[in-house]
């Protein structure tokens, strides 16, 4: 019987399939390491990316925050513009309306029995302090302010007799009076001056 040694056949095969696994496992590695390098290189890409996105849009926010800013800049110039016009237009009807006041109670005075000493006015109520003659004169003038468009609930407060220079004896009187609405005396007021 013949022998044959298959020994050296078995050796050379197992050399061979670990040469073959060896193969395969640094193949493996190489596409591995390939497949991270590209994976890596993508997701660079896509940080660059959004690293010039951001930088763009940062960009826009600030060139949008300055306009914002001008924007509110603006509004409060105009909140402090419209606050003033405010005020000038109080102080336009404030000055109307004392006009009106003054030219209603110099027609309603009774002339040369009296003179008005101080007036006082605020939104609702007028107070006069004044000096009269006589008692019938305060009567008067009070009578004359029922019978005006811009005064109601004529009020004497005081009056009392005082002494002045050279002995003379006068009437002082306080009186208090309900404002009336100065747009609805001014329509009769103007048709008066017309």
């Amino acid at each position: 019987m013949i022998r044959i040694n298959l020994l050296p056949f078995r050796v050379a095969r197992k050399k061979e399939n670990i040469r073959r696994q060896v193969s395969v496992y640094f193949l493996s590695i190489m596409m591995i390491g390939l497949l991270l390098a590209w994976y890596t290189l993508d997701i660079d890409k896509k940080i660059a990316k959004t690293r010039v996105r951001t930088k763009q849009v940062n960009t826009q926010i600030a060139l949008y925050k300055e306009k914002a800013d001008r924007v509110t800049q603006i509004k409060k110039n105009l909140k402090i513009l419209e606050d003033k016009l405010k005020i000038v237009s109080s102080l336009e009807k404030q000055r109307k309306e004392q006009l009106l006041l003054l030219e209603e109670l110099s027609e309603k005075i009774v002339p040369e029995r009296m003179w008005i000493e101080k007036l006082k006015a605020d939104s609702t109520h007028v107070t006069l302090n004044g000096i009269a003659f006589d008692n019938p004169t305060i009567a008067d003038f009070m009578r004359n302010l029922e019978t005006s468009s811009l005064f109601s609930n004529i009020d004497l407060k005081r009056s009392k007799v005082q002494k002045f220079k050279e002995g003379v004896m006068l009437k002082s009187f306080e009186l208090r009076c309900t404002k009336k609405s100065i747009e609805a005396g001014n329509s009769d007021t103007g048709k008066k001056g017309k």
